[in-house]
């Protein structure tokens, strides 16, 4: 190839450059974009009005304070309404938490006293006078026994202390002849002797009679059953006519061992397991604050009544009742609820 035609074939430097304009419009363009992104990101007061309407955020805002306001107007109203008065502390709205509290535990609502009434004997059920839910007084009458047999066996003993008494006059007229033959030298003193024991059986026949007596007048009374204490009916555990026994003989097909269930629902409690890490929180007679778990807006006021004095290993947890005072027809038992155990402060 000849020196002109090489000539022809080279690129002149000049032609080599490229223009750099476009480039910086590139890097321009850039940061005209990531500024602008940059302005509209960036929060300002002015941001929360927009087209004349409030934000979503500042509405939720908003919404949740009075939603938080109304709460603690009516937790105040219902410390005047229910009694807790200053035992129950103020309820942090921020935080969620009642003020004061060290220790929140949940448990379950019971009976402090929960009473099953049995039978003393095996018998069948006469009658039963009340049902579940019904209100029961201490000495009312619930449950009565068929007591046919053991009225009959009363007949019959009485019948055998009429005869035992015959038995003993006639006893005390052979004493009075023994004596006389005797003082008249006709019989001898084993005669009187003899007159002087058979009086004594008698009589001490008599007295064993008397216990039979009492003892089926004590059956009769047992069948009339009636509640121990002022309360409510919780179960009914029998029906009339069903054969009901104090001794359960194993299975579930046997006889019911028990009549009734009854407790006094002025005295409730809530039990709760403690974890022992937590023991050094809680002492006999502190303040506390109930919540039941169905019913959020009501709160009363409790204080520890009983710590048990063994733990349990299993779970690592110690058994807690708190009292509840002045429950009302709210609190049922093992409805579950909620304690703040409050500082002494």
């Amino acid at each position: 190839m000849t020196e002109d035609q090489l000539q022809k074939l080279r690129i002149a430097s000049e032609q080599k450059r490229r223009s750099r304009a476009p480039l910086w419009l590139i890097f321009g363009g850039v940061l005209v974009v990531t500024g602008v992104v940059t302005y509209f990101a960036v929060p300002r007061a002015s941001d929360q009005v927009r087209s004349g309407m409030t934000s979503s955020r500042d509405a939720a805002t908003k919404k949740a304070e009075r939603d938080l306001a109304a709460r603690d107007q009516r937790l105040d109203a219902l410390r005047g309404s229910n009694g807790v008065g200053n035992a129950a502390s103020a309820v942090d709205p921020a935080a969620g938490k009642v003020e004061g509290s060290v220790l929140t535990v949940s448990g379950y609502i019971i009976a402090r006293e929960r009473i099953e009434i049995s039978p003393r004997f095996m018998g069948v059920v006469k009658w039963i006078g009340v049902k579940k839910g019904d209100s029961v007084t201490n000495g009312q009458t619930v449950v009565l026994l068929d007591d046919a047999e053991n009225r009959a066996r009363l007949i019959e003993v009485e019948g055998q202390i009429a005869g035992a008494k015959v038995a003993v006059e006639k006893a005390e007229l052979d004493l009075r002849r023994a004596r006389e033959l005797v003082a008249q030298q006709v019989e001898m003193a084993k005669v009187l002797d003899d007159a002087r024991l058979a009086v004594a059986a008698a009589e001490a026949q008599v007295k064993q009679l008397q216990g039979s007596k009492q003892l089926i007048e004590t059956w009769l009374e047992w069948g009339v059953i009636k509640a121990p204490v002022t309360g409510v009916v919780l179960e009914k555990l029998a029906e009339a006519n069903e054969l009901v026994t104090p001794q359960n003989f194993g299975g579930t097909r046997g006889p019911s061992t028990s009549l009734l269930a009854v407790a006094d629902l002025n005295d409730l409690q809530v039990e709760i397991d403690v974890s022992e890490s937590d023991l050094g929180k809680i002492r006999l007679g502190q303040r506390c604050r109930i919540k039941p778990e169905a019913y959020k807006d009501k709160f009363y006021a409790g204080f520890v009544a009983e710590i048990a004095p063994e733990a349990t290993r299993a779970k690592g947890t110690l058994q807690i009742k708190v009292q509840i005072q002045n429950p009302d027809r709210f609190l049922t038992p093992e409805l579950s609820a909620q304690v703040d155990f409050l500082s002494g402060q």
